[in-house]
């Protein structure tokens, strides 16, 4: 299974399974919410049936609309009885919203036998849906009419209520939800464009470098067959041209092994040796190379072994690109080398007189493609790959760099290196 399946299912499972908590904790906020609602409809039901106990306007008004009786009034009995019921309704809108239930409401006043019965204005259609709630009245209505009296409260889709109630959890849930979807889905559409980008990217490297790789060693091959027969004058010459197609060799190595790095590959094959012969030819062939230029250049081994693991020709390489750097960033270039051996480490030490670098990019100088420039300009030409590739080499072989910068006063590089012995 690709890493893509896996993270797609691990993607599908975790949403899956928060909206399965959601969801419990909205069954669980429903379970509170008619919880609440059955403790406030008792505490409005004692309220209701304390509030009719005695007689006062409102349920002598309700027992003559029950009796049918309109001798007290200029009105019909069907006008008494119109208005009992409205002022009723409003009466028991007002117990129940001071209880906190808004919900809607119907209601019927009857006694047991139904001799006695008033409607509420408001009555719903789907009866099997309501759920009702009786009070039985005592006092002064039941003792006028000489029977049994019940006001009986309907509510109608009580589910859909709380689900009202409840709005302050469930769309911030559901924004949240949605929110968080929306987020990884756009992360995993860049993480895998990114990808797609690399692949095509590395693809296109391989391409160049391999096609570069031809004229490289075309003028290898041409330049050992003119040393066969060169001058003296010229033999040195020739042997700058061999080092710098070897250095152009190696720098096409790099750029291959960085898209390599990039595909997840170990391009590292690492082995116990003694860096210091080849530490050293390769100080020599430097020196050589910038004897022909204004570069003052020192290097200074300490004796004895050097035992480390590592490749040697990524750490030449890598060595390599911070003495470039060293002599492409000043402009009057003086650079020393220095290797010791402390603590158990191999410490190489580059130091340049060179621009220096700012904080700011100090914190980004091992960054890929990252080059520090002045302000829009780069002077010195480059890609950003060489520090980027020096880290991950260093890195490989367990080891760390550091780097130590002030603008104007010049840069120093260490690399540290654990020695297997000694």
């Amino acid at each position: 299974m690709s890493k893509r399946n896996i993270y797609i299912g691990v993607f599908v499972i975790s949403v899956i399974g928060l909206a399965i908590v959601q969801y419990k904790y909205l069954e669980i906020g429903l379970s509170l919410a008619r919880v609440q609602f059955s403790k406030n409809l008792v505490t409005a039901g004692d309220e209701i049936r304390e509030d009719l106990t005695n007689r006062d306007q409102m349920t002598f008004l309700l027992g003559k609309a029950l009796q049918r009786d309109s001798t007290y009034f200029r009105l019909s009995i069907d006008s008494v009885q119109d208005a009992s019921r409205f002022f009723l309704n409003d009466f028991l809108t007002e117990r129940l919203v001071r209880n906190g239930i808004e919900a809607e409401f119907s209601y019927e006043l009857f006694s047991k036998d139904t001799s006695y019965y008033l409607q509420s204005p408001r009555t719903f259609s789907d009866r099997d849906k309501e759920v009702k709630y009786p009070i039985l009245l005592q006092g002064y209505l039941p003792d006028l009419l000489g029977d049994r009296l019940i006001l009986e409260l309907k509510f109608r889709d009580l589910r859909s209520y709380f689900f009202f109630q409840l709005n302050g959890l469930i769309l911030p849930s559901l924004i949240f939800l949605i929110g968080i979807v929306a987020v990884i889905i756009w992360i995993l559409r860049t993480y895998y464009w990114q990808r797609n980008l690399i692949t095509h990217t590395n693809e296109f490297i391989n391409n160049l470098t391999h096609e570069l790789k031809t004229p490289v060693f075309s003028i290898g091959l041409a330049s050992k067959l003119l040393s066969q027969n060169a001058t003296d004058n010229q033999k040195p010459i020739l042997d700058i041209i061999r080092q710098q197609t070897d250095r152009l060799s190696g720098h096409i190595d790099r750029v291959l092994d960085l898209a390599r790095m990039e595909s997840g590959k170990d391009i590292f094959n690492l082995s116990e040796t003694d860096f210091r012969p080849a530490l050293k030819k390769l100080c020599q062939d430097f020196g050589t190379l910038v004897s022909l230029e204004e570069v003052r250049f020192t290097c200074d081994l300490e004796e004895g072994a050097y035992p480390i693991r590592a490749e040697v020709f990524h750490l030449e390489n890598a060595v390599n690109n911070l003495l470039d750097n060293a002599k492409k960033y000043s402009d009057d270039p003086v650079i020393s080398l220095r290797a010791t051996r402390e603590n158990g480490y191999l410490v190489i030490r580059i130091q340049d007189n060179g621009r220096g670098i700012s904080p700011e990019d100090q914190k980004r100088i091992f960054q890929k493609y990252f080059r520090v420039g002045e302000g829009d300009l780069h002077n010195v030409k480059g890609y950003g790959l060489g520090l980027s590739y020096v880290k991950k080499v260093i890195d490989a072989m367990k080891g760390k760099i550091s780097l130590q910068s002030k603008l104007g006063q010049g840069t120093l590089i260490s690399i540290q290196i654990p020695l297997t012995h000694g």
